[in-house]
């Protein structure tokens, strides 16, 4: 697992899983007021960081970064705990990716990458605009998706429903909504106008944390 930390001088952390093939340039747009701790590249589940110093914690989880962070032992209490678009059952056919889905993000290629965004990760042409693609090749990404085939597998018995609430794109199509709300029920929340990538609507992560997503 790599790792990215945002100092801004302050006594809170907040944990960032991303998704699958991130990196910390997709997000490097999103202001914080607390510091923020941005994990990606689950090849491995390995990462040190010095915890001692905060005070309070929270997590959001995006992606196959909501499977990831469900399976973590953290030794402190984490306050806020919120997924974005994905489930913790993510290899599971009909909570997470689908045999489907699998086979296409495990085949996108440097000359469908582009189009795979534009159908599945963003809706408008605004979003697009500001859209950050990863930095990372499509080498390492079919690398680490092997990698979560293999920590699911080994880890499915230690998966726990952790979250607090879960935000969707209304037309996310890469995970079931109808069985997400299923999964969530109540703390089920749908944004508007949104496919799998919510965050170029956002401008802060306290937008998330707060609850302030529209």
């Amino acid at each position: 697992m790599k790792q990215h930390f945002i100092d801004n001088n302050s006594d809170t952390l907040l944990l960032f899983f991303t998704g699958w093939g991130c990196d910390e340039y997709e997000f490097e747009y999103i202001k914080s007021s607390t510091d923020v701790l941005i994990l990606y590249d689950y090849t491995d589940l390995n990462f040190d960081f010095d915890f001692s110093k905060y005070k309070k914690f929270d997590l959001i989880a995006f992606s196959a970064g909501i499977f990831i962070a469900s399976i973590m032992n953290f030794n402190f209490k984490i306050n806020k705990k919120i997924a974005i678009s994905g489930n913790p059952y993510l290899f599971d056919e009909y909570y997470g990716l689908s045999s489907k889905m699998q086979d296409l993000l495990y085949n996108i290629t440097e000359e469908t990458a582009e189009d795979f965004a534009k159908n599945y990760l963003v809706k408008t042409d605004e979003e697009w605009q500001n859209f950050h693609p990863s930095r990372r090749t499509l080498e390492s990404c079919r690398t680490e998706f092997d990698s979560l085939k293999e920590i699911y597998n080994d880890n499915k018995n230690k998966i726990k429903d952790i979250y607090d609430f879960a935000l969707f794109g209304e037309d996310d199509h890469i995970f079931n909504i109808t069985a997400q709300k299923k999964f969530y029920k109540e703390r089920t929340k749908i944004i508007k106008n949104s496919r799998h990538n919510i965050f170029s609507k956002i401008e802060n992560f306290e937008q998330i944390t707060n609850f302030l997503v529209s």
